[in-house]
């Protein structure tokens, strides 16, 4: 990254203002080793949930709960957010988060468990939103799974698309450089998805499922 773009990417990462309790999130995300969203991303998602209007959110990686509030507080009051995590500690700590950012306890579901098993359960065309942030080496099935899910124009959101900037470069050739580089085509060629690839953060790759989609 050149100077330049590196000061931009600096500076549209520290634009954003984060409270409290967005900050011991972090701090809680930090003390059980899982790596949130970044503060460009968290914003982008508030605002993307704001757009979309949604009311039916699926969540897959819940980490702390920084991403979960960041969508929470874009989200309409009668929305519910649906979120997944093989770790209890992490769904805890979540759940801590979500009370303080003042969040009604009926309007987040906490799921333990895998969610390659746990998808499958869920219904098909029945979401408005899925947001993707778990193990890389499984996106391929959660995209999958994230398009069975939404509804016509529901929005797919998967965070880290660029893997560390190793995508765009061709000599790149690790195992989850090359699964993200398979979402990327899966979603670019799905003829039921409008798509785009924003560089915020580590990369945010965006579709619409579209109102012919299956």
């Amino acid at each position: 990254m050149s100077a330049d773009k590196q000061s931009t990417w600096s500076y549209t990462e520290g634009l954003p203002f984060e409270d409290e309790v967005l900050l011991r999130a972090r701090e809680r995300s930090h003390e059980l080793g899982v790596v949130p969203v970044s503060t460009g991303v968290g914003a982008a998602l508030t605002v993307l949930a704001a757009s979309s209007k949604a009311q039916t959110v699926v969540e897959i990686g819940t980490g702390a709960g920084v991403s979960g509030v960041c969508l929470l507080r874009g989200l309409g009051p009668g929305s519910v957010l649906t979120t997944i995590d093989s770790d209890v500690d992490h769904l805890r700590a979540a759940r801590l988060a979500y009370s303080e950012a003042g969040i009604p306890g009926n309007r987040t579901r906490t799921i333990s468990g895998r969610a390659a098993q746990v998808l499958p359960r869920l219904t098909d065309n029945a979401y408005d939103l899925v947001f993707v942030d778990a193990d890389k080496a499984s996106f391929v099935l959660y995209a999958e799974q994230a398009v069975r899910l939404l509804k016509p124009g529901g929005l797919l959101i998967i965070n880290g698309a660029l893997d560390n900037g190793r995508v765009a470069d061709p000599a790149a050739r690790e195992p989850l450089t090359a699964t993200m580089r398979q979402v990327g085509r899966l979603i670019r060629d799905n003829d039921s998805l409008v798509s785009a690839l924003l560089p915020t953060g580590d990369g945010l790759q965006l579709a619409v499922k579209t109102a012919s989609g299956r």
